[in-house]
């Protein structure tokens, strides 16, 4: 059991990546010979059967230790499919809902009565926009150097998906702001990507401060505090009662004890986070 699930992990981190170089190939209309088709398709047959396998398996080992349905089939694909693999799917399904729901103006994702939304993609806007920009140009540009007809189709496919990963990324966090919860809860956000939640009881002070972080996104510094930076800038800092974990973007695990995120108008998230504030929403 334990050599088959190894297996099968290490072959979803080979194969899925194939599978992905395929599809492009066939999309951008190059000829894949039959054999290599034959052969990916095969295998990738193989890989699902076993992994399904695994999942009823381990899905039937959970329901006897009494989860239910729902949790039982959550424990049991996190047994089998590496966290990276589910987190990547996971990004790509919440980007296509986000972009969807702002192309249709549906309005901010998980925002409940009593709510206070803090919108923060205003801060990169600008840099979003010029990154769509050069990715159009490298479109069109790439489009009339590559003489390969193979090559010129990858490219043109992946530089698509590029144009389209930037507006759906903004897109996402134009409809997932932050959210101040009507009990005092704060849930931060960076549009699909990152998704915190924090306790009103954890909350021990809010206050304006504008820094300019270099670190990654959600990465925990020497001191306990991560950055979410938005076009490389903070303006509110929320310091903890006791640390908070949560899940990086590629789903690995972190803990802070205090963190530092962008809001559009940050004197009305400390205002918010008072506890007068909290008392008069609910």
């Amino acid at each position: 059991m334990k050599a088959l699930r190894k297996t099968v992990r290490r072959s979803v981190a080979a194969l899925v990546p194939g599978e992905l170089i395929l599809v492009l190939c066939v999309a951008g209309g190059v000829r894949i010979p039959p054999a290599v088709r034959l052969v990916t398709e095969l295998a990738m047959l193989a890989l699902v059967a076993a992994a399904a396998t695994l999942v009823l398996l381990d899905h039937r080992r959970h329901r006897r230790d009494g989860l239910d349905r729902r949790s039982a089939f959550l424990a049991a694909t996190a047994d089998t499919v590496p966290a990276s693999v589910r987190k990547l799917a996971a990004h790509e399904v919440f980007l296509s809902t986000s972009f969807l729901r702002w192309v249709t103006r549906r309005g901010p994702h998980g925002i409940r009565d009593g709510d206070t939304p803090v919108p923060y993609a205003s801060g990169q806007t600008a840099t979003m926009y010029g990154f769509l920009f050069v990715c159009v140009v490298e479109t069109v540009g790439l489009a009339f150097l590559i003489p390969w007809p193979v090559m010129h189709a990858v490219t043109l496919v992946l530089d698509i998906w590029g144009c389209y990963f930037v507006i759906a990324l903004h897109a996402s966090c134009v409809v997932r702001p932050h959210v101040i919860g009507a009990d005092g809860s704060l849930r931060l956000r960076y549009g699909a990507l990152l998704d915190i939640r924090i306790p009103a009881d954890r909350i021990a002070s809010v206050r304006q401060d504008r820094k300019f972080p270099d670190g990654k996104l959600a990465v925990v510094d020497k001191n306990g505090i991560a950055d979410m930076a938005v076009a490389g800038q903070t303006t509110v800092v929320v310091e903890l009662t006791q640390p908070v974990g949560f899940v990086r973007a590629l789903g690995s695990s972190a803990e802070a004890r205090g963190f530092r995120f962008y809001a559009e108008d940050p004197a009305t998230v400390v205002a918010a986070l008072k506890p007068e504030a909290v008392s008069a929403r609910r």
